[in-house]
């Protein structure tokens, strides 16, 4: 997906800087021509030479020591996107106010390229209100910025500061060279997971689902500009802090939370694998091996039906199935049963770990879609916001 892809990476000084190498490495591995600018201030932490040695491609670390006669203005206009990581309080803070000083500073001025800033810094320089407003600032005109995480920070504060994972900066790279906030103003509902319907205390019924489509589509929306609740049972891979997310491990729980949600939401994208059965009775205590036992199961809600004889004519409701056979016509079944204004089928069978193959139904339209289980999601949204 960045096969070709002109990525400029600015480091600026910053105790994540060491962090920024697997970041080129990462995208250097998938295709992408990544050139560096350093700050002086990141040259303290960093060495230029290593960026150079993993990405094959110029560094530059100053306005007057210019690498192979590349100038601000022709790496400006060279990158296809300009990413910032990590983005100290003052590159932000000088972006906001125009000065142009050093090579970064001049280049992201000079750009018309997409621009991406990644911040990482100690909690309380992150929340000054000054830090807050220039980011305000800069978004607004078009300039995007992730959210850094929260957890132990280099000084030894415990806050919302760290440098994001280089995975989820990859996310925001591959989505925004494509898309602008296309979804903001939006209310995105997902759903995603396997229920997990409790037998004892030690034992419960579930399925193979790994919620990771439900989680690629959570994390499109978001970047796309959407905001997104994310409701989920059991899933195999970490949620992303930046979602509002809710859990509902069993099908009550989330047959409960999702109608309660379900109101706000503008799109709602129901992928998870909700129990069609609960056992009757759930035992307090472990159950005692003996030579039979006899489980009782009684159908549980049918949250999708529900929800599509809820919905208003502005609400968008998408259906996903999974099947083993006769792929189209259980879809359309389920398509028209259940009132949906989409359904995405898949055959379980061809279905990969990060991988998947899709045919999505709805709006007049049969389309096939595959690939990568982000860049399905990025298609299945392409698909109903034309509705």
């Amino acid at each position: 997906m960045l096969k070709d892809k002109k990525i400029l990476l600015g480091i600026t000084g910053g105790i994540a800087a060491y962090k920024a190498v697997d970041l080129a490495s990462k995208l250097t591995k998938m295709g992408a021509e990544v050139k560096t600018i350093m700050t002086a201030h990141a040259c303290e932490f960093v060495s230029p030479i290593t960026f150079k040695s993993i990405t094959h491609q110029p560094v530059i670390t100053t306005m007057f020591d210019i690498d192979a006669d590349i100038e601000h203005i022709s790496l400006a206009d060279w990158a296809d996107m300009l990413v910032i990581a990590p983005a100290t309080a003052n590159i932000i803070g000088k972006t906001a106010s125009g000065i142009a000083d050093d090579l970064l500073s001049t280049t992201i001025m000079a750009t018309t390229a997409p621009v991406l800033f990644v911040p990482a810094m100690n909690i309380h320089m992150y929340k000054n209100p000054i830090v807050q407003e220039n980011i305000n600032k800069l978004s607004e005109l078009n300039y995007y910025f992730m959210e850094p995480e929260f957890g132990i920070l280099a000084c030894g504060y415990e806050g919302k500061g760290r440098y994001p994972k280089n995975e989820e900066i990859i996310f925001n790279i591959i989505t925004l060279l494509k898309y602008k906030k296309d979804l903001f103003g939006r209310n995105v509902l997902v759903t995603a997971g396997a229920s997990r319907e409790e037998i004892d205390p030690m034992r419960f019924i579930t399925n193979y689902s790994t919620g990771k489509m439900g989680l690629a589509l959570a994390r499109a929306a978001h970047i796309r500009g959407a905001k997104v609740t994310f409701v989920h049972s059991y899933v195999q891979v970490k949620i992303p802090e930046y979602f509002n997310s809710i859990e509902s491990i069993s099908a009550k729980e989330m047959h409960n939370v999702v109608l309660e949600e379900f109101s706000k939401s503008d799109i709602t994208f129901m992928t998870a694998a909700v129990a069609d059965y609960t056992p009757v009775k759930s035992s307090k205590q472990k159950i005692k091996k003996s030579d039979n036992m006899n489980l009782e199961l009684k159908r549980t809600k049918d949250i999708l039906k529900e929800l599509g004889e809820k919905k208003s004519t502005d609400q968008i409701l998408v259906g996903f199935a999974a099947e083993s056979e006769n792929l189209t016509e259980n879809a359309l079944k389920k398509f028209e049963k259940k009132n949906l204004d989409f359904i995405c089928a898949n055959n379980i069978s061809v279905t990969g770990d990060d991988d998947t193959e899709i045919l999505i139904l709805g709006n007049g339209a049969e389309i096939k879609l595959n690939g990568s289980k982000f860049s399905v999601a990025h298609q299945i949204l392409d698909i109903v916001l034309k509705k």
